[in-house]
């Protein structure tokens, strides 16, 4: 494996073992402080296709995201994108955290935008460089239960990547994403379900009468 694709791999690792332990942290907090609130945690991944005014071509990929959701209408989002052109060994990488806002549900859809901050690695054509940059993220997208804990969702990108070494005037790509994710604390898939029997009263011996005393 590409030394390059390792430390994508541990760094994306981080990322999923930090965002797990971290918001389910803030939802047992949320819950603890309110029953009534007691947060909307989903973890999952995506199939993304990116425009980039750098090239021509199409980059194509997968990512991770995890939202947490604290309130009605307010909750946080991370995402990681991988996407490349593999004939050519391009590439662009992008870690995002940011806010998303959620207007109104409607049944099992629910809509929402997002604004985000973040950090885009560029691989240049053929190995030439390999470049950070900062970057500003607007976008949203819609979300659909299919189960109490299955969501599947499309999701839509407008990155801002800021100018620096080999980017004169930055970048702006447009990433479109469809994903699907498990949805924590709304139940399970009865595949994951464990069915023990349930144990039946033991039945005592009814005692047998005393003999009169003689």
């Amino acid at each position: 494996m590409h030394e390059l694709s390792k430390r994508a791999l541990r760094k994306l690792s981080a990322i999923v073992l930090s965002t797990c332990f971290g918001i389910s942290g803030l939802a047992h907090a949320q819950a603890l402080s309110t029953a009534s609130r007691t947060g909307d945690l989903q973890v999952g991944l995506d199939y993304g296709v990116a425009r980039s005014d750098y090239t021509a071509y199409h980059l194509k990929g997968i990512g991770f995201y995890s939202s947490f959701d604290f309130s009605k209408h307010y909750g946080v989002e991370v995402d990681f994108h991988q996407l490349d052109k593999s004939s050519i060994k391009l590439y662009e990488r992008t870690y995002e955290v940011g806010g998303r806002y959620i207007p109104k549900q409607y049944g099992p859809l629910t809509p929402y935008a997002k604004v985000m901050y973040g950090r885009g690695v560029l691989n240049f054509p053929y190995d030439q460089g390999n470049v950070a940059y900062n970057m500003f993220v607007g976008g949203g997208g819609v979300e659909y239960a299919v189960k109490p804990w299955l969501k599947v969702r499309a999701d839509v990108e407008y990155q801002d990547w800021l100018s620096g070494p080999g980017l004169m005037h930055g970048l702006t790509p447009l990433l479109g994403t469809i994903g699907v994710a498990y949805r924590f604390g709304s139940g399970s898939p009865k595949a994951l379900q464990w069915d023990f029997p349930k144990q039946q009263p033991v039945k005592m011996a009814p005692q047998s009468p005393m003999p009169p005393k003689g």
